[in-house]
């Protein structure tokens, strides 16, 4: 008793044009994916090298010169801008000191940014610095 031998099938064109269709929109996913993830690690390297030039100004700014109160602004490279804005700094309700001579804390405001006009982009730093009041360089 054998039994007859089934007939071979293979995929019809409808079934191979619906796994063509898959494999493109699963493909069109992917790419939208993979895009997006180099689009973020694009913006993620542009905001560590505008933390970087922001450190780098702000560890090196008034070293050796001494503190001046104001607004400056520069270019660290074809790329990159800054806009600084020194002010003086009180703590809340701590009255300034009377002694003009006293050290003095300072608010440094820094702004780097970068991209064109209608895309540019800014990310901002702050930190405080101490000085003498009279834009003198403090004695040791």
């Amino acid at each position: 008793m054998s039994t007859p031998p089934r007939r071979h099938r293979g995929f019809s064109l409808l079934e191979v044009i619906a796994a063509i269709l898959l494999l493109a929109v699963t493909f069109g996913a992917l790419m939208e994916v993979a895009g997006g993830s180099i689009r973020l690690s694009q913006n993620a390297s542009e905001h560590t090298q505008a933390a970087l030039w922001a450190r780098s100004l702000l560890d090196t700014r008034f070293a050796l010169d001494p503190i001046q109160t104001g607004v400056t602004e520069g270019h660290f490279d074809n790329h990159y801008r800054w806009r600084l804005q020194v002010t003086p700094w009180v703590a809340p309700g701590v009255q300034p000191a009377a002694n003009a001579s006293a050290m003095q804390m300072y608010r440094l405001d820094l702004d780097v940014m970068w991209g064109s006009a209608p895309f540019e982009r800014k990310a901002h730093f702050s930190t405080l610095r101490i000085g003498s009041p009279n834009n003198a360089t403090p004695s040791l």
